[in-house]
């Protein structure tokens, strides 16, 4: 059965559209090599890879100084609240002791840090529902970069669906996270730009 088959079953039969149902469609598709596949409120997005995994693999390798592979993971799915709201983050920390859930996916409440690289494409999501859904959810640290500005916005304090400090600065200003739950200072000298 091929997915648009999937699709005109689903719709004959009224089901409801659901997060796992739009992945295992995902998994169907030919994907292209080097890009990326998330859903952000029932939508299905790609982004390619090349700076961007430059950056993703800099922050992975400097937060793997101080926490074991198992807390830091790159293009997890995970699951968040709002409508169809199936995220796998450039760069996601889990809290130490993170279990999965019955489904064996990480859960959003334990995430403690996310960092998302921007993509011409998707630049719209992580500043805007990408980071009211990870506020919401209680992600206590977001950090954005972005290439093409040259840039990265630190987003901390959320509290009612938002957050409450946000501070943004050049590449080659480190981020300095050691009043956080992240406790370290990210260098930014090496990013490149888009």
């Amino acid at each position: 059965m091929t997915v648009l088959e999937d699709r005109i079953e689903m719709a004959e039969s009224g089901d409801e559209l659901t997060l796992d149902m739009m992945f295992e469609w995902l998994e169907k598709m030919p994907i292209p090599e080097g890009y990326k596949t998330e859903i952000v409120g029932g939508h299905i997005f790609m982004a390619p890879r090349d700076t961007h995994w430059e950056i993703i693999a800099d922050i992975y390798d400097q937060l793997r100084v101080k926490y074991p592979r198992k807390r830091v993971k790159s293009d997890v799915r995970i699951d968040y609240p709002g409508h169809l709201n199936g995220f796998a983050s450039d760069v996601t920390l889990l809290a130490e002791g993170a279990a999965k859930n019955r489904k064996g996916r990480w859960r959003c409440e334990e995430v403690e840090f996310i960092t998302e690289v921007i993509s011409r494409r998707t630049a719209g999501n992580d500043y805007g529902p990408k980071k009211d859904t990870y506020a919401a959810a209680g992600v206590p640290v977001y950090l954005i970069v972005d290439p093409y500005t040259g840039e990265w916005h630190l987003h901390t304090l959320p509290k009612d669906g938002k957050y409450h400090s946000d501070v943004r600065f050049d590449f080659g200003v480190e981020v300095d996270l050691t009043k956080t739950v992240v406790g370290l200072v990210l260098k930014t000298d090496e990013f490149p730009r888009g």
